[in-house]
């Protein structure tokens, strides 16, 4: 899982820049077509964003997710599971033990749900 203290349009342009070297097209590899899935969020739609997202446009297309589509977006329902279930009712005494419970929790659901590693798997017609 990777992380980041802040949710700015530069945390995901560093990511888009960590994913350059593997797919950015060269003449020594077969280039092959990648699809990223966004959904609307600001760091998604910035100009800092659009533009990063531009220049990468010959070898990445983005689809976007329409506005407010909670159901077309799993990580939705595992948020809500974590708040409701497993971060309720605690107070944090700053941003590290919220971090901190955050990813203990996340590890919990994670255990619980590859406990059958094809239930609840999206299977492609």
């Amino acid at each position: 899982m990777r992380t980041s203290r802040s949710k700015r349009s530069a945390d995901f342009i560093a990511l888009l820049d960590q994913i350059d070297p593997r797919y950015w097209p060269r003449p020594d590899r077969a280039n092959k077509p990648i699809v990223l899935v966004l959904d609307n969020g600001p760091i998604h739609t910035s100009k800092l964003t659009r533009a990063a997202l531009a220049a990468r446009a010959p070898w990445l297309t983005v689809e976007w997710l329409p506005k407010y589509t909670p159901e077309l977006n799993d990580i939705e329902e595992l948020w809500r599971d974590l708040k409701r279930h497993h971060l309720v009712h605690q107070t944090f005494a700053g941003p590290e033990s919220l971090d901190a419970a955050s990813h203990e929790a996340t590890m919990k659901l994670n255990r619980e749900r590859n406990r059958d590693p094809l239930h609840n798997h999206r299977i492609a017609a």
